[in-house]
């Protein structure tokens, strides 16, 4: 499993968590409360960092999968000139 792939499931459950303190912010303060607003903020962030990720993943090509899984390849290999 790439780097990548296991990031993306730590920030699908950083998501629940953060709905889960959200739903509880806004009961306990109210809809209207600055730490509720607080709350979903961090969810849409969060939301929106998991859809860059995934932009990301689709956007790479055998190529480049080949490479993260053998960087020492000769055609994967980058050379300073």
């Amino acid at each position: 499993m790439t780097k990548t792939v296991e990031a993306t499931k730590t920030l699908e459950q950083a998501i629940q968590e953060a709905i889960e303190q959200g739903r509880v912010a806004c009961e306990i303060k109210g809809n209207s409360s600055s730490d509720c607003a607080v709350a979903w903020d961090i969810v849409e962030e969060l939301q929106a960092e998991s859809s860059h990720q995934q932009r990301i993943l689709k956007s790479k090509t055998s190529l480049d999968w080949y490479c993260d899984r053998h960087p020492e390849a000769s055609g994967c290999l980058i050379y300073d000139v």
